[in-house]
């Protein structure tokens, strides 16, 4: 499919997602309430069964990370998606650059909540994430 790649021991997540493939779920920034109507997140309702309704956990295909919140929220709401990629190893998680659209973070204030990922070889996270942790 070419989601995947490996550059320098990073395990990057492609920019454009169009299919995915038999194990993989995308990952998206959402709001607590699962309205998703904008950005990656409409396109995970669209495109690959994000369910309406819910804002946090895998549905369909997807997996929303809630990041409308505020900081502490967004911080849990990553510790619970690094514990369901821990405890779903048979599936390949797709980051996209959460939180950096509508929500209006940066990718150095969000990256860093994924550090602990980037030893799990089942998540592959945005390139521009990876620039910020390999700094």
């Amino acid at each position: 499919m070419g989601n995947t790649t490996v550059i320098n021991g990073c395990r990057v997540a492609s920019d454009r997602i169009a299919e995915l493939g038999g194990n993989e779920i995308f990952v998206f920034g959402s709001n607590i309430q699962g309205a998703h109507g904008g950005g990656a997140a409409w396109y995970a309702h669209q495109q690959f069964g994000a369910k309406w309704g819910v804002g946090e956990g895998l549905t369909g295909r997807t997996y929303a990370l809630p990041t409308m919140e505020g900081d502490a929220s967004l911080k849990k709401a990553v510790e619970h998606f690094i514990s369901c990629a821990k405890a779903h190893p048979e599936l390949t998680f797709l980051v996209t650059a959460v939180g950096c659209g509508i929500a209006g973070y940066t990718p150095d204030e969000v990256a860093p909540l994924f550090r602990e990922a980037t030893s799990m070889e089942n998540v592959y996270l945005p390139r521009v994430f990876w620039d910020v942790l390999k700094a």
